[in-house]
């Protein structure tokens, strides 16, 4: 399922770390405490592993290796620490050393890790997408910058499957969206806007009450989320239409706390960072089925958007792609070399793109 070779994205996390290795290590110490954390619950599949493959499997790693360290975890997810405005700030400041980063809700720091909301429709699969965004984080000098920039490294993306669209009425054709209020993440107005409706900004822990106080007619969100917070009880019309797996952040640790960990630690670190992302595209995939199973019967009415109106409405978006290279090439970023390579990078690894965002770059 995931064709990325483990031990040459492991080789490539640790190696990495090799400049921070050798002098000025963490003190000699049986145990470390460290931190973390997520704005969003533990049920969600990019949340969970952090603690079923993090949090879990290190000490037992650590042990088995022979390491003389034991990390004494503290736990705090669920936006118990800070929401979800704050994912990349928390973990830069040091709020929490380790955690998820949502890179959706930061376009402008992170506009690389965002290059999936700008071409919709790519990817099939979850592992072409965590495939795609992986390598391009171990290979690609301005993905990993875009971290270091923000006192963060990475290892290893967190992912989802598709968007689909959740509303008060139903959705039988794309004319029917004109003049609605969806509530999404910034990135998703530019796929939205074309049809006539306008996104509100918004993120799951807040769309409940949002649908329910009226703040939006729907809502455009993958399936878990919809499923997890029960978004269909206020927007019961559910029209699958998935815009593609994409990647939306990922596994991330305070460049400081990094460094200041002893070197078989870091390991550990860089291990399971990798090990997180792939259990995350696993749960997301064993549950796309399921939810939508689990929402129908909770009197939800579930359709599939025709083949031809998902093309038609992909073709109806403007060049976002050349717009978001325009954008983040005006500061400074390679963005047309780099969504090249994101294009490149997602057909080989299986993806058949309903639309080139490259062409014409």
């Amino acid at each position: 399922m995931y064709n990325i070779s483990r031990r040459t994205m492991v080789g490539g996390m640790i190696a990495l770390t090799t400049p921070l290795l050798g002098g000025g290590k963490a003190l000699a110490q049986e145990t470390i405490n460290l931190t973390i954390g997520s704005s969003h619950p533990l049920f969600l599949p990019w949340v969970g592993p952090l603690k079923t493959i993090v949090v879990d499997k290190s000490n037992k790693l650590l042990e088995e290796r022979g390491s003389n360290y034991r990390i004494n975890w503290t736990e705090a997810f669920g936006g118990t620490l800070y929401k979800f405005t704050d994912t990349m700030e928390a973990i830069t400041q040091g709020i929490a050393d380790i955690g998820w980063v949502g890179s959706l809700f930061e376009p402008a720091a992170m506009p690389l890790q965002n290059i999936p909301y700008y071409t919709p429709f790519t990817m099939q699969t979850l592992s072409q997408a965590i495939n795609t965004m992986n390598r391009l984080n171990v290979s690609e000098e301005p993905f990993l910058q875009e971290w270091a920039n923000q006192d963060i490294k990475f290892f290893g993306a967190s992912c989802s499957g598709g968007y689909h669209l959740y509303t008060k009425k139903p959705i039988e054709k794309l004319s029917d969206m004109e003049g609605l209020k969806i509530l999404g993440v910034p990135a998703t107005a530019a796929w939205i806007e074309p049809l006539g409706a306008t996104v509100i900004n918004s993120a799951l822990p807040a769309n409940y009450n949002q649908l329910k106080n009226g703040e939006g007619d729907g809502v455009i969100m993958i399936s878990t989320g919809a499923a997890g917070f029960k978004l269909y009880e206020q927007a019961p019309f559910v029209t699958r239409v998935d815009t593609g797996p994409i990647t939306h952040g990922g596994f991330g640790i305070n460049t400081d706390t990094f460094n200041s960990l002893p070197e078989d630690v870091q390991k550990v670190i860089a291990e399971l960072g990798l090990a997180y992302s792939v259990e995350n595209a696993r749960l997301s995939e064993g549950r796309e089925e399921t939810n939508f199973v689990k929402m129908a019967e909770g009197g939800a009415t579930v359709t599939t958007m025709p083949e031809e109106q998902r093309l038609d409405w992909v073709n109806r978006m403007p060049d976002i792609g050349k717009k978001w290279v325009e954008e983040t090439e005006a500061r400074g970023v390679p963005g047309g070399d780099m969504l090249k390579k994101f294009m490149a990078t997602a057909i080989e690894e299986g993806a058949k793109p309903l639309r080139d965002w490259s062409e014409g770059v």
